[in-house]
């Protein structure tokens, strides 16, 4: 599979560039082109700073495939199923793995893209709070992610195939000199689920439709993938919904302060004496 995947570099220059649109088009006073324009950039910064973090780490590199098979163990250790053995189910089928392989590849970021255009453009008085969400949700995962920690796909000790090598759709290229690329060393948590749980979250608040819960499909079929491709354990979509749910928290407890301070001052107002005028 061709990798269409931005570097950090180029995704922080078209957000530099963007942002400088948007300061035009306000200067214009266009504000709906300055409010797209700056959106946009805002995505793109976030992606750079995900790119920019799969190649930094604040420790060593060299344990991060002893923490994989640490989360392999405890997970074993709970009762939760093997993902080995889920992936073992799909792999005799080589349609459903290509399938898997490229639903791993593009949906991720494609929806994300689409739910926040519709938001955006029907459903404007909501849209800060989804993009509240992906921002605040994506940076904890990010921060998360310095720790280093490998996917499962590179455990072929432990039953994991490279399924996405192997058909030749990966889209985190080849190692350098034997050596694995930092990139591929953030596997927990995983934005992937953190994402896709977040946009059907998203489509199910916003909308009046009865067709909005065809999006928890998306959930589902993600979490398949991410653990059928072998690119997560279990554990790291259940850290990713924890960050995902104490990012709802923070904003629910944030708003209610800013409710309960808007209302005491209001209060005050009403309590201040009228001058008269004689």
């Amino acid at each position: 599979m061709q990798n269409l995947t931005l570097t950090w570099q180029a995704a922080g220059g078209a957000a530099v560039a963007l942002y400088g649109g948007a300061y035009a088009a306000a200067r214009g006073r266009r504000t709906g082109v300055s409010a797209i324009l700056r959106e946009a950039g805002t995505l793109l910064a976030l992606f750079a700073l995900w790119q920019l973090v799969g190649r930094l780490s604040l420790m060593s590199t060299e344990h991060a495939l002893d923490r994989a098979r640490w989360i392999h163990r405890t997970e074993l250790a709970f009762g939760l199923p093997d993902e080995a053995s889920w992936q073992a189910a799909v792999t005799p089928y080589p349609p459903l793995v290509k399938l898997a392989n490229y639903y791993y590849a593009s949906m991720h970021f494609t929806v994300m893209i689409a739910v926040l255009l519709w938001v955006f453009l029907r459903h404007r008085e909501r849209y800060a709070w989804v993009r509240t969400t992906v921002v605040v949700t994506t940076a904890v995962c990010l921060a998360v992610q310095f720790l280093p920690v490998a996917p499962p796909r590179m455990l072929p000790e432990n039953g994991f195939v490279d399924v996405a090598a192997e058909y030749g759709q990966s889209v985190y290229g080849a190692t350098v000199g034997g050596v694995v690329k930092a990139a591929q060393l953030s596997a927990m948590p995983s934005v992937h689920v953190a994402w896709c749980v977040l946009v059907a979250v998203a489509v199910v608040r916003v909308s009046k439709s009865p067709l909005r819960w065809l999006m928890v499909l998306h959930p589902v079929l993600t979490i398949t993938v991410v653990v059928v491709t072998a690119n997560h354990f279990w554990a790291d979509g259940l850290v990713a919904v924890a960050i995902l749910l104490l990012t709802y928290a923070a904003q629910r407890a944030f708003a209610r302060r800013r409710a309960r301070r808007a209302g005491d001052v209001r209060q005050v107002g009403e309590r201040e004496p009228v001058a008269i005028r004689g």
